[in-house]
C-alpha cells in the first residue's frame, strides 16, 4: 500500500470512528436514557418499575429486583459522569434514594434479592452476584456526587462478602446465602443455571466490582483480592485448551459445565484488561494481555455472517443456541474495540461496525425505544420476553455506548 492509499485509509477509518461516536451518543441521549427516565420511573412510590413486557406493556405492580435497581443506578451514575450532565445525575438520585430506603438489610447488613412493588421485602436472600452490582453502582454514584455515605456502603459490602462468601481454603467466591448470612442449598441465580457452588459469572461481576472500587479506595485487602480474581480467571476459569471461558464448578473448582458463552467470553476479555490496568501491577497486565485476544477470538466463532453474535454452545451435543440476545451484541462492541485499540488490527475494527450495524438493524426498537430482548437468526424479534425486567436492565447497552464515547478521541 501507497503512503496516499494509507493516508486514505486512515481518513476513512477516522470518518467512520467519529460517525460511531455520534450514533452511539445519540442511541445513549436521545433513546435509552429518555426511556428509562420518562417510561420507566415510579413517581409514587419511588424508584423504578419492575417490568415492562416484551409488547410494551408496563406492569405497574411488578415486583423490583436488586440487580434491575443497582444497575439503573450504575448506568445514570455513569451518563452523568462522563456526559456531565445535570438531569441523569438526578435520575441516579432518585435510583439511590429508593435503594438506601427498601434494598439494605438494616439487621443483618447486604442488600435483599428483590421487593415487592410496594418497597417491602419479597426475596431477602442474599446472591454475592447482586452485592457485586450493588458495589458496582454505588462506586459509580460516589465518583459522580461526592456521596460518601454511597461510598461508606460500597466498603461495607465488600467487607460482608469477603467475611462470608470468600473460600479461604480453595479460593473464589461461594454464591448465596440467607437473610442471615448462612449458605444456601439453591445458590442457582435463575432456573437456567447449575445449581454449583462457584459460577464465572459471579466471579466476573465481582471482577468488575472491586475494580470499581479500587479506583477510588487503594485499600490493602482490596488490592489483594482484585488481583486474585484476575489470577482465578487465568488459573481456574479460562480453558486454556479453547480460550472460552468455563461457567460452573464446584467448591473444589472441578468443571461442572459444557456450554460456551461467546457472550461472556467477549466480556471478561476486555473487563479482565481494565481490571488489570486498574490494578496498576506491570506482571499481572502483561500475563491478562498475553490472553485477551485469544479469549476474545474465542468468541468469534459465535459470530454470525450477519453481524450477530449467537448466545452460546453445548460443546457435548453441539447444539447452538443463535439467537443473539441483546446484552452479547453491546459486550461484542466493546471487547471487539478494545481489542482494535491494542492491536491497531482492523479485522477487529470491522467486527465493531458490524455488531454495531446488526443492533442499529436489528435490536433497537425504534417504535418504542430501548432494544429487543432478542432477534432469531431468521430475524424474527423477540417480543414475548421482557423489555425491561429482573434481568433487561440499561446497563449493557448503556455502558457500551458509554465506552466508545470515552475511546473514540
Amino acid at each position: 500500500m501507497t503512503d496516499h492509499s494509507k493516508q486514505t485509509a486512515n481518513k476513512d477509518i477516522s470518518f467512520n470512528l467519529i460517525k460511531l461516536k455520534e450514533e452511539v451518543y445519540d442511541e445513549l441521549t436521545q433513546d435509552i436514557l429518555p426511556f428509562w427516565a420518562e417510561k420507566m420511573k415510579d413517581l409514587e412510590r419511588g424508584g423504578y418499575f419492575g417490568q415492562m413486557t416484551g409488547k410494551n406493556q408496563l406492569i405497574k405492580n411488578a415486583p423490583r429486583g436488586g440487580i434491575l435497581n443497582a444497575r439503573i443506578l450504575w448506568t445514570f451514575s455513569s451518563a452523568a459522569f462522563y456526559l456531565k450532565n445535570n438531569a441523569y445525575l438526578k435520575e441516579a438520585e432518585h435510583a439511590k434514594e429508593y435503594i438506601f430506603n427498601h434494598f439494605f438489610d438494616e439487621e443483618f447488613g447486604g442488600t435483599y434479592w428483590m421487593l415487592n412493588a410496594d418497597g417491602s421485602p419479597a426475596d431477602t436472600k442474599k446472591q454475592i452476584y447482586s452485592q457485586a452490582f450493588f458495589i458496582y453502582a454505588l462506586v459509580e454514584f460516589y465518583r459522580t456526587s461526592g456521596d460518601e455515605v454511597a461510598l461508606k456502603k460500597a466498603k461495607e459490602l465488600f467487607s460482608l462478602i469477603e467475611k462470608y462468601s470468600f473460600d479461604k481454603d480453595k479460593n473464589g467466591y461461594f454464591e448465596a446465602y440467607s437473610r442471615d448470612w448462612l449458605l444456601l442449598d439453591d445458590v442457582r441465580l435463575s432456573d437456567k443455571d447449575a445449581n454449583e457452588k462457584k459460577t464465572m459469572n459471579t466471579h466476573l461481576h465481582l471482577l468488575e466490582a472491586y475494580t470499581n472500587l479500587f479506583r477510588v479506595w487503594k485499600n490493602p485487602l482490596l488490592e489483594m483480592q482484585l488481583k486474585n480474581l484476575i489470577d482465578l480467571f487465568l488459573d481456574k476459569i479460562i480453558n486454556f485448551e479453547t480460550y472460552h471461558l468455563n461457567l460452573f464448578f464446584d467448591e473444589n473448582w472441578a468443571c461442572k459445565s459444557f456450554i460456551q458463552s461467546f457472550g461472556h467470553d467477549i466480556e471478561a476479555s476486555w473487563l479482565l484488561d481494565e481490571a488489570a490496568t486498574v490494578l496498576g501491577d506491570v506482571g499481572t497486565l502483561q500475563k491478562v494481555r498475553n490472553v485477551v485476544f485469544r479469549v476474545a477470538d474465542a468468541a468469534v466463532e459465535g459470530l454470525r455472517e450477519d453481524g450477530g453474535l449467537m448466545n452460546e454452545k453445548d460443546v457435548v451435543t453441539n447444539h447452538l443456541d443463535t439467537n443473539s440476545d441483546w446484552w452479547p451484541q453491546a459486550e461484542a462492541v466493546v471487547g471487539f474495540f478494545n481489542t482494535f485499540q491494542l492491536s491497531n488490527k482492523e479485522s477487529y475494527l470491522k467486527k465493531v461496525f458490524n455488531s454495531w450495524n446488526f443492533i442499529k438493524e436489528n435490536l433497537i426498537d425504534k417504535e418504542n425505544g430501548e432494544w429487543y430482548w432478542a432477534v432469531s437468526k431468521d430475524g424474527h424479534k423477540d417480543t414475548l420476553n421482557d423489555k425491561t425486567g429482573f434481568w433487561k436492565c440499561p446497563y449493557h447497552n448503556s455502558r457500551m455506548c458509554i465506552e466508545l464515547i470515552n475511546r473514540i478521541k
